[in-house]
């Protein structure tokens, strides 16, 4: 135990007096430890904390804690753990740091998937604003238009569409990364219809504006049927929680009146 807090303060008193300087190691090694980054982390974690978030700066924490659990966990190991042989005490220890390098990508990617719901029941008004928006406009300036007022969610999203057309990508890929980005009910095919949208005669985009209208209308509907549902699943699941707290108490109340007829007589 002596060791391991000798160890620890040398490790502060090193970096404080600028002998090894913590900081400096993981920024000149950013490239490096940048290779490791999940590719989903930065839309993960704009998905939670929105744009004004960023995903580098909270990358280069999760290094120095993941640094910092594998030195503490490596000098624990060698004082506290005498009895364990050698080679699992370091697969405990490149445990202990894979957890903590991984714990906050985990966080968010559990927040994207308890929300994916979220984004589901959001992107046909997104659409439907984006529609009423192609009546006047081209495809690709509706959506650069649409970008202020659109969901959080979807602005990385279709800040990569918008830039990936104005590069002069006129390939269907662009929408597509933007549904793979988004892997939603009915993304990918929407996205289908808003590229074949733009990529119609002025003659036909009456016609295709009208198919593209009703699909979203569709899925509107079915967005409100299921908001519908949740709301009625709510109210029973809160009417059977009162019931069964309300039957609970009254069998209490009658099993301590019965105990008390018992004890009178």
């Amino acid at each position: 135990m002596e060791i391991f807090l000798v160890g620890i303060i040398l490790i502060f008193l090193f970096n404080y007096l600028g002998t090894f300087n913590f900081n400096k190691f993981v920024d000149d090694n950013k490239v490096v430890f940048g290779k490791l980054k999940e590719d989903d982390y930065d839309f993960l974690v704009i998905s939670k904390y929105g744009e004004k978030a960023d995903p580098n700066e909270r990358y280069q924490k999760r290094v120095k804690t993941a640094i910092v659990t594998f030195f503490i966990a490596f000098v624990i190991a060698l004082t506290s753990i005498k009895s364990v042989n050698m080679a699992i005490k370091i697969v405990l220890v490149l445990a202990a740091t894979y957890f903590m390098f991984k714990d906050d990508y985990s966080k968010v990617k559990r927040y994207y998937k308890q929300h994916l719901h979220e984004i589901n029941l959001k992107l046909p008004y997104y659409l439907k604003s984006l529609e009423i928006l192609i009546q006047h406009y081209t495809v690709p300036v509706a959506i650069t238009r649409s970008l202020e007022s659109a969901p959080e969610m979807f602005k990385p999203g279709l800040r990569d569409l918008i830039a990936s057309i104005d590069a002069g990508d006129s390939t269907i890929e662009p929408y597509m990364a933007f549904a793979r980005r988004y892997p939603v009910r009915d993304s990918m095919r929407m996205m289908r219809l808003l590229y074949r949208l733009g990529l119609g005669s002025q003659e036909r985009k009456q016609d295709q504006l009208i198919v593209f209208s009703r699909t979203i209308s569709t899925l509107q509907n079915k967005s409100r049927e299921t908001k519908y549902k949740e709301r009625l699943e709510k109210m029973e699941k809160k009417t059977m929680t009162m019931l069964v707290a309300t039957g609970a108490g009254v069998m209490v109340i009658l099993v301590l009146s019965i105990l008390q007829i018992f004890m009178a007589v």
